[in-house]
């Protein structure tokens, strides 16, 4: 009986650390689920930096 449970035990280990796993793995390697808009290149409409010479 005891020998029984055991046998379950680890057989319930085992599969709960490659359930664990292959989780990991198929986020990893999967496609993605962002949602994040397309941005492209974005236009500057802005006059470009010139610094100013200050004399001390």
């Amino acid at each position: 009986m005891y020998q029984e449970s055991s046998i379950m035990g680890i057989y319930n280990l085992f599969n709960s650390i490659t359930e664990y796993i292959s989780e990991a793995v198929v986020r990893i390697f999967g496609p993605n689920d962002d949602a994040y808009p397309a941005t492209g290149l974005q236009p500057f409409s802005d006059d470009p930096y010139k610094p100013k010479r200050v004399d001390w």
